[in-house]
């Protein structure tokens, strides 16, 4: 690694990698198989969302690891620090795009909690 730039622009980009596998309703379609959402209506009104992973083996296995952050975080670090290490003109334009879009989740998420 040529920076701490470099450093921090691969921590965000993993960052926003994961949460980008793992939560967003935009990759939905990559979690389907292994799990089932539910959602359930809570006593005050509010609602919240359950996941019941589906499955035995390798899909239960898959599944595991698309429920869990810390999980789908390792190996989203592996590829993005991979890609860089390999090909680093390909994919910093890819770090770079992913790397400001989870500071700006960040500071979007300090800001309504702050708000």
């Amino acid at each position: 690694m040529d920076s701490y730039l470099e450093l921090i622009l691969i921590v965000f980009a993993s960052f926003r990698l994961t949460r980008l596998i793992v939560f967003d309703k935009i990759t939905e379609f990559i979690r389907r198989p292994f799990h089932e959402t539910f959602v359930e209506t809570l006593p005050d009104g509010s609602e919240e969302a359950y996941i019941e992973i589906k499955g035995e083996g390798i899909r239960y296995w898959i599944g595991e690891l698309l429920s869990c952050h810390w999980c789908t975080g390792f190996w989203c670090s592996v590829m993005v620090y991979c890609g860089y290490y390999f090909i680093p003109e390909i994919m910093m334009p890819f770090i770079s795009i992913f790397a400001i879009a989870g500071m700006s989740s960040i500071i979007q998420t300090f800001l309504i909690e702050r708000g």
